[in-house]
């Protein structure tokens, strides 16, 4: 396996402190061009209910001046201005409805694009990409940042659409009642973008780095709790419980400065905003006494002021909210910017009518630079040969087969199957000529047949059965409730870890590949049960070229070519027989295993 193993979160990205912005609202376009119609009628249907929204202050300060100083009032005209308001304040609220419901189709279509694409993505990246990664955090950006952005975008945006549009509108109202009192937000508006100005600069931050930890948590739980049982086994319960509170800590200390930032600028705006309303209201009452304005404009001013301020406040609360949901879009964005697995070369050949021999020549690689695992390898196997690699971990065994299947590209060297250099060849093509069978077994949540026949999507009942007696495990499936199509659960928790490995087996059967990989297959099989699939995999393994790594030396005994490697070089190479005869290093290797016998 890869040596290196770096979090998707490299610190050298929190190091940068800003987010880039034209990054995310570039990405970010793209989805949001499909919906430019419905856009545009969400954001008319918000401005039209909003500018609507801003005429009941006029209309209320028109049904004030109804109520005159001698005494005599027109309640005919203030229940007129009544209805108008009353209808206004419908309609608008009916349109900012309809804009809102728009918004959340917009942003429900987002959301689903989104988290399609970077799925559909993560399946065309390379297999280094998930080396290197957290299966947690990797979950974290198709969930938690996804949703984030499309929380923002359902309410966050027409937040401040609707915020940028009373500033305007209630500006120019306030502006046509009395212009003199408007110089008092020519002081307190400043310093509240001042002020907001100042406080989003700090948290940008903040907020990446709170994603980030979140990140790192989720990837700490995902791991735990696949590996629960060895927890419990080697009782570190209280260690594991003490790492989770450090992460949780750490999570938990991001959360609160981001929050407590990005919070504190709406109390600070509306301080601000009541100083202003304190002016306004003894600057009115002043011009009102000298006759310079009615009761009906100050009313009127005094309400356009509350919405003028209350915007600039609500922009200013979901300040913080704004710059997670940036933060965790651009997350989404880099793992979209991640480049996928090299395409083909022009002109690329398929691999077809596959014999099965294979030649490697002075191979050389290593996942880091200048950190080779592999040496100068070369190796030529004929057609239908049984390989053998052994070799103490870390050695080299797996990455040949990595190397094999094309997961990785090597250094130098070349790697060559009848003849043709996979290099030259589709990376589809060449996979599948193999058949792999993995040491960590994988089944997922479907019946019995549906496992066994994945990856070969028209086989038979009859076929599936065929394979399955010859792995020796149809008498199991046999036996349980529905048969084959007994569904499993999720990670095929309701059978036993040796009955997973018979299936992934049985799964390698069926496909009519001509080479073979099998990676520790009996591994998590008991001995009589390893006897009798040796059994049956001879008989299949008849005319396939196989690559065996095996770690049990006694499975490998028929080998044709038995490979020893040790610090990513063939130290040793040949049968069984002539290996111990020479008593070299896998003689020991093989002794260790059997010195208590």
């Amino acid at each position: 396996m890869p040596e290196r193993r770096i979090n998707i979160h490299d610190t050298r990205n929190l190091k940068r402190g800003k987010v880039d912005k034209k990054f995310v609202f570039k990405n970010l376009l793209r989805y949001l061009k499909p919906f430019a119609p419905i856009l545009a009628l969400v954001f008319l249907a918000n401005i039209l209910g909003t500018l609507l929204n801003l005429a009941g202050p006029r209309i209320c300060g028109m049904a004030i001046d109804e109520i005159h100083l001698d005494g005599t009032t027109d309640f005919k005209k203030i229940g007129v201005y009544a209805i108008i308001l009353c209808i206004t304040y419908l309609i608008s609220a009916g349109l900012e409805y309809l804009s809102a419901i728009g918004m959340a189709y917009i942003s429900r279509g987002t959301v689903k694009k989104m988290r399609s694409e970077v799925f559909s993505h993560l399946t065309r990246l390379p297999v280094s990409y998930f080396d290197e990664r957290q299966a947690g955090d990797i979950i974290s950006v198709l969930s938690y940042d996804i949703d984030t952005v499309g929380e923002s975008l359902a309410n966050d945006v027409m937040i401040v659409l609707k915020s940028v549009v009373l500033i305007i509108g209630s500006l120019v109202m306030m502006l046509t009642l009395a212009p003199l009192l408007v110089l008092v937000f020519a002081v307190t508006v400043p310093c509240s973008v001042f002020m907001t100005r100042f406080i989003v600069k700090r948290v940008q931050p903040l907020f990446r780095k709170r994603s980030a930890k979140l990140g790192e948590l989720n990837g700490y739980v995902e791991e735990i709790t696949t590996g629960q049982k060895t927890t419990r086994a080697y009782n570190c319960e209280q260690k594991i419980i003490g790492d989770f509170e450090e992460k949780n800590r750490e999570a938990v200390d991001a959360y609160a400065r981001a929050e407590y930032f990005g919070t504190i600028s709406g109390p600070c705006v509306n301080l601000l905003n009541n100083v202003s309303l304190t002016l306004v209201s003894v600057f009115g009452a002043l011009m009102f006494m000298n006759g310079q304005v009615t009761t009906g404009q100050i009313s009127s001013f005094v309400l356009y002021s509350r919405k003028f301020s209350g915007p600039i406040n609500e922009i200013a609360n979901i300040m913080g909210e704004f710059q997670s949901a940036i933060a965790a879009a651009e997350r989404v964005f880099r793992v979209l910017d991640e480049k996928p697995e090299p395409a083909d070369p022009e002109g690329a050949k398929e691999l077809e009518n596959v014999k099965g021999e294979v030649e490697i020549e002075h191979l050389n690689f290593g996942y880091i630079p200048q950190k080779p695992i592999i040496k100068d390898f070369s190796l030529k196997v004929e057609r239908g040969q049984v390989i053998a690699i052994v070799g103490h971990t870390g050695a080299g065994k797996t990455t040949i087969i990595n190397l094999l299947m094309r997961f990785y590209d090597a250094d130098s060297g070349t790697i060559k199957i009848d003849g043709k250099d996979v290099r030259e060849l589709t990376r589809a093509s060449v996979r599948r000529a193999f058949t792999m069978v993995l040491q960590d077994t994988w089944l997922f949540a479907g019946t019995v047949a549906e496992n066994i026949a994945y990856g070969n999507g028209n086989v038979t009942r009859e076929e599936t059965e065929r394979v399955c007696r010859a792995a020796k495990i149809h008498s199991f499936i046999a036996r349980l409730p529905q048969g084959y199509d007994t569904v499993l659960n999720e990670n095929a928790v309701n059978i036993s870890k040796g009955q997973k490995q018979l299936l992934t087996i049985a799964r390698a059967m069926l496909l009519d590949s001509p080479m073979l990989i099998l990676d520790e297959a009996t591994s998590n099989v008991d001995t009589r049960t390893e006897q009798i699939i040796q059994e049956a995999m001879g008989e299949l393994m008849k005319g396939r070229t196989c690559f065996v790594i095996a770690h049990r030396l006694s499975t490998i005994k028929h080998a044709d070519n038995i490979l020893v490697m040790r610090d990513g070089n063939v130290v040793e190479q040949g049968t069984h027989e002539k290996l111990m005869a020479a008593g070299g290093y896998y003689s020991e290797l093989y002794y260790s295993q059997f010195e208590t016998a």
